[in-house]
């Protein structure tokens, strides 16, 4: 299973390769099959589809792209020509498509459709409304970048599970430390 707390599948699929910040990241891309089953999570597709090993090396490629165009537009950096250029290149390919069968929606899609969904998903975020309120989560080993959506914009992590629970629960450790210190130190009346 494969998560999904960016808001937005681009986000979500530069957030595959989790951890950036550890010196061991943990890729979720790991395999052919990998790949099939998180457009198929995703929503990209409604079914997993056949995904061969070169179709995953590009998809590293474009992942790395879209990370890169993420955060040079999070810092107020130029865009990298090279990383534009393969995500506008995808992003003129045809998308999935959706199709009305009498047992509801069927969606046909090849790798390279499913490709163009997600660069054409980079170009909306990254060239849309809600660019302003992209975040990278607080927790310092994570790399998730996410779109703020909260009431005040105040979020701090890309999820509660589990940044947002690790940090509040070391929260609650260190107020019960000071709590216990606290009563110690403080003589009986």
């Amino acid at each position: 299973m494969h998560a999904f707390p960016g808001g937005a599948p681009a986000l979500d699929f530069a957030g595959t390769l989790r951890y950036r910040h550890r010196s061991n990241p943990r890729e979720d891309l790991s395999s052919p099959e990998s790949l099939s089953a998180w457009f198929h999570e995703s929503g990209i597709t409604r079914r997993e589809i056949p995904v061969k090993a070169e179709d995953l090396r590009e998809a590293l490629e474009l992942r790395e792209a879209v990370y890169r165009l993420i955060l040079a537009r999070m810092s107020g950096q130029a865009y990298g020509q090279e990383e534009l250029a393969l995500v506008n290149d995808y992003a003129r390919e045809p998308t999935p498509i959706p199709q009305l069968t009498s047992g509801g929606q069927h969606v046909e899609a090849t790798v390279g459709q499913a490709f163009a969904a997600v660069a054409r998903d980079a170009v909306s975020v990254l060239g849309g409304s809600e660019v302003s309120l992209l975040k990278e989560c607080s927790d310092s080993e994570c790399s998730q970048v996410y779109i703020d959506r909260s009431r005040g914009r105040r979020r701090e992590w890309c999820a509660m599970d589990p940044c947002g629970n690790k940090f509040k629960a070391a929260a609650y450790r260190a107020r019960k430390r000071v709590t216990a210190r606290n009563k110690v130190s403080t003589p009986p009346r």
